[in-house]
């Protein structure tokens, strides 16, 4: 299946999931994207600036048949389980003290779901941290423009022109990655290829590996884009396409 930005409304929130597209096979129990990429963020990636500022505009809500597809089959029934500090006796607690529950969320600037994991240790100053499952936008929202890129602890970030921060758009298939020759960076080379070529306007997500411009590629592919947190405005990015 093929998409282009003009066919589908994939980013408007006013209607939620709509043009959300499923992937199912219901004889093996699968339900995932067949767009969107589904994005992992770990512990230890929470702890960036910009994770923290996109944190903390999420919506706790109930749990959706959209949360149910980014978690495993037997694992569904823990969305609907308190948090050991909400109810000691949850069935994801550990002796009361430890914690394994889940919990869900969604981007209001996108409408998408996010599900929180828990895990808590139940010995006194054990490992107590949260990690994360979402699904990549596959465009900013209609009206926005691209005005800098972010990057650190391999997670990876576009602001507007209004200032607004969000994941960047990602397609299922290209995820993206810098420091070395593959795939990763050539995706991410090539989405910021058109992002440069375009002024910011053309934000869907999907750019072949083909249209990244060499001085773009050479940079996710360095090790300097792999150090600490790295970002690069719209200017800049259109700076390396007029390099020779």
């Amino acid at each position: 299946m093929t998409y282009e930005a003009r066919d589908l409304n994939l980013t408007d929130p006013t209607n939620g999931f709509m043009h959300f597209v499923l992937y199912t096979e219901a004889r093996l129990g699968v339900a995932s994207s067949s767009l969107n990429a589904e994005l992992k963020i770990e512990a230890q990636q929470t702890t960036t600036p910009h994770f923290q500022e996109w944190l903390s505009r999420l919506v706790r809500c109930e749990p959706n048949a959209m949360h149910c597809t980014l978690v495993e089959p037997t694992k569904i029934p823990t969305l609907f389980h308190p948090c050991v500090t909400e109810d000691p006796s949850s069935p994801s607690a550990n002796a009361g003290r430890g914690c394994v529950c889940r919990q869900t969320f969604y981007d209001p600037e996108f409408g998408l779901p996010v599900v929180a994991q828990h895990f808590k240790q139940r010995r006194e100053g054990g490992t107590d941290e949260w990690s994360y499952k979402t699904f990549a936008p596959l465009a900013l929202r209609p009206g926005d423009t691209f005005s800098r890129f972010h990057t650190g602890r391999s997670l990876f970030w576009a602001r507007t022109e209004k200032g607004s921060l969000s994941i960047l758009p990602q397609r299922e298939g290209r995820g993206y990655s810098v420091g070395y020759s593959g795939g990763g960076p050539s995706a991410l080379a090539a989405y910021l290829t058109q992002l440069a070529d375009s002024d910011g306007q053309s934000t869907a997500a999907g750019a072949s590996y083909e249209e990244a411009h060499p001085a773009i590629l050479a940079w996710t592919q360095s090790k300097a884009a792999d150090r600490g947190t790295n970002e690069l405005s719209l200017g800049d990015l259109q700076a390396m396409t007029q390099q020779s």
